[in-house]
């Protein structure tokens, strides 16, 4: 009896060490949308948003499947066979995330409204960045990546790289006035303080070249006149057709360059930025995205 009584006590004990062990290797993540459970090391892991899985790999973290449409040039791998398509980033393919047993799913706002279901498959986190806290945001989510997969010091290096960065555009950008235009079909549309870009402002320090923007998600229409009556110091041009394949549309270069804005002072300074539309419009709040977005700026300053 003695001898049952310690094997069973033993196994118990073993039961209750593995028990331990193993909510020892969940974090609890507070995000946007809610709370979730994640083990830590998730080996199946299925990403919606581009910024999460440009980051995931920097960090060297695979991934099993990504929504393949308007995948960014410099995420091409992930259009190979190798990962599976789990459907568009507004139209998440239930059917087949559910068949390919995740761990954790990745998501932004494009999924938001599907994330009671996709948390019915597998644990599911929001890490999308929160526009009127840009940069706060970000360095949440890429803490948040770091925490899940153990990569707490390659992100923090990353992040204080991109730090100095910021520090080096704020300190030549303060006291310029810029103007963003997101171009597409052949129109403009600007953003403000606060907005999707609005971290040009708020951390970048460039002063807005009008001060009643209307923010908004898809920004304020606005008239080639309107680029020579305010006349900003800076043009900073985002081609969204280019991004996202438009057929037909013209190069964002031909559409700007125009008789108007040809008059202002920042086409006669040299002063109007391309800036890389995978990064600025797809990609967004990732490691390697932000880095560039930075990168984009500090050179039209130099």
């Amino acid at each position: 009896m003695k001898r049952t009584s310690t094997i069973l006590a033993l196994s118990i004990a073993c039961a209750l060490l593995i028990a331990s062990v193993a909510f020892a290797q969940t974090i609890v993540i507070d995000h946007e949308l809610g709370t979730t459970e994640v083990a830590k090391n998730p080996k199946r892991v299925v990403v919606f948003d581009f910024g999460a899985l440009d980051s995931l790999d920097k960090l060297g973290i695979d991934v099993i499947a990504t929504a393949k449409q308007n995948l960014p040039p410099y995420l091409a791998k992930y259009r190979s066979e190798q990962y599976a398509n789990v459907g568009s980033l507004t139209e998440p393919d239930f059917e087949a995330i559910n068949e390919l047993k995740p761990d954790l799913i990745l998501i932004s706002g494009r999924q938001s409204t599907h994330y009671p279901e996709l948390s019915r498959i597998a644990p599911t986190v929001y890490v999308g960045v929160n526009t009127s806290d840009y940069v706060g945001s970000f360095k949440k989510n890429m803490a948040t990546l770091g925490a899940i997969f153990g990569k707490e010091e390659a992100v923090s290096q990353a992040l204080a790289e991109i730090d100095a960065a910021i520090a080096d555009v704020r300190e030549r950008a303060l006291g310029n006035t810029a103007l963003i235009a997101l171009v597409t079909g052949g129109k403009a549309n600007t953003y403000g303080p606060g907005s999707r870009f609005g971290f040009v402002y708020d951390v970048l320090g460039f002063t807005p070249v009008d001060q009643n923007i209307v923010s908004s998600t898809h920004g304020q229409n606005i008239s080639w006149e309107y680029f020579l009556v305010y006349d900003p110091d800076y043009i900073l041009v985002i081609d969204r057709d280019a991004a996202v394949g438009s057929d037909g549309a013209s190069p964002a270069k031909q559409v700007v360059e125009n008789a108007l804005v040809k008059e202002t002072k920042a086409y006669k300074n040299g002063r109007i930025a391309y800036l890389d539309p995978y990064y600025w419009y797809l990609s967004g709040g990732g490691l390697t995205s932000f880095a560039k977005m930075i990168e984009d700026i500090q050179a039209i300053l130099r």
